[in-house]
């Protein structure tokens, strides 16, 4: 099964960060058009780079890791990864947050 590696490193990426937005409620998900705003300009930056570099040879995905899926050229594991780590970065962020009650300046004034 070491077709399934990438895409077990992503699940095992949701499942330590998901929890956070259950337990700590940190409405990273609910609030998806700010999460979508966060993630967009990473994402868009990093698959074009990715798209870039793999055309030009620079770099390769292992054949015998990912489950063979593309998805805009790449491997459905790597467009997700640009997804499914920028969202374990927020959600962990906004953890911190909400059990710190740090302020970041965006937080309702009433």
């Amino acid at each position: 099964m070491p077709h399934l590696t990438y895409a077990g490193v992503l699940v095992l990426i949701v499942v330590c960060s998901g929890w956070l937005e259950l337990v700590l409620r940190t409405r990273v998900l609910v609030r998806w058009r700010r999460w979508l705003m966060a993630i967009l300009p990473a994402f868009l930056t990093f698959l074009l780079w990715d798209l870039a570099a793999t055309r030009a040879g620079h770099w390769s995905f292992d054949a015998g890791r990912v489950v063979g899926a593309d998805l805009a050229g790449l491997p459905v594991e790597e467009v997700l990864f640009f997804i499914v780590v920028p969202t374990a970065g927020l959600l962990t962020l906004e953890a911190v947050r909400s059990v710190t009650r740090w302020s970041a300046g965006d937080e309702d004034p009433s």
